[in-house]
């Protein structure tokens, strides 16, 4: 049995990551999704434990004492982070396993695993990302201005990334993402098996 690869998407605040990412596992039913850790405020409509785990500031620090996050990050007074175990079960069963964060843990994956499949997803303009962020409807305008400051600093590492998908139309973006783990399973590492028989 072959073991999972995990992918990594992150981007800015606002650039839609989740809404590829609930559309690309639609598409994909096979593909887990991880579930990170935070302390921010939960969301109308989200769900502890689907959406994230939320916990307190004390619980967050007592997991990074217990080293219990494969990464964590602070973003804009926030901490996020994913749990190492469940990851790492689901990579044993073969499942292909997506962690939807933010660009500083997406880069401390990365880091720690180097075959991760990185995805950094980028709005097509700072106008429409902008917009997408006042859209929302749930952010005042002095956190929308600090969101779009950190993703000047955030689209800077961008190239760091193995890919950049631009979340213009959310089908050609989820297309495109599917099209990265199609040509991901051809690399010759993961097909030499296939050619044993001539050998």
């Amino acid at each position: 049995m072959r073991k999972g690869r995990l992918i990594v998407i992150s981007g800015p605040s606002g650039v839609g990551k989740g809404t590829v990412v609930k559309a690309l596992m639609e598409r994909e039913p096979e593909i887990r999704l991880s579930v990170s850790a935070t302390t921010r405020d939960m969301r109308p409509g989200e769900i502890d434990g689907v959406q994230y785990y939320f916990v307190s500031h004390e619980t967050f620090e007592q997991m990074i004492a217990e080293d219990s996050f494969l990464e964590h990050a602070q973003y804009v007074g926030n901490r996020y982070g994913t749990p190492e175990a469940p990851v790492d079960r689901m990579l044993a069963e073969g499942r292909d396993v997506i962690l939807e964060i933010e660009v500083q843990g997406g880069l401390q994956v990365m880091q720690r695993r180097p075959d991760a499949i990185s995805v950094f997803i980028a709005a097509p303009s700072f106008k429409v990302l902008g917009e997408r962020l006042r859209g929302r409807g749930d952010t005042d305008e002095e956190k929308v201005l600090m969101r779009l400051q950190q993703a000047r600093t955030e689209y800077l590492v961008a190239p760091q990334y193995h890919y950049i998908v631009i979340n213009d139309r959310l089908e050609d973006a989820v297309s495109d993402i599917q099209a990265i783990l199609r040509a991901e399973a051809l690399k010759t590492e993961h097909q030499q098996h296939l050619l044993k028989e001539a050998l």
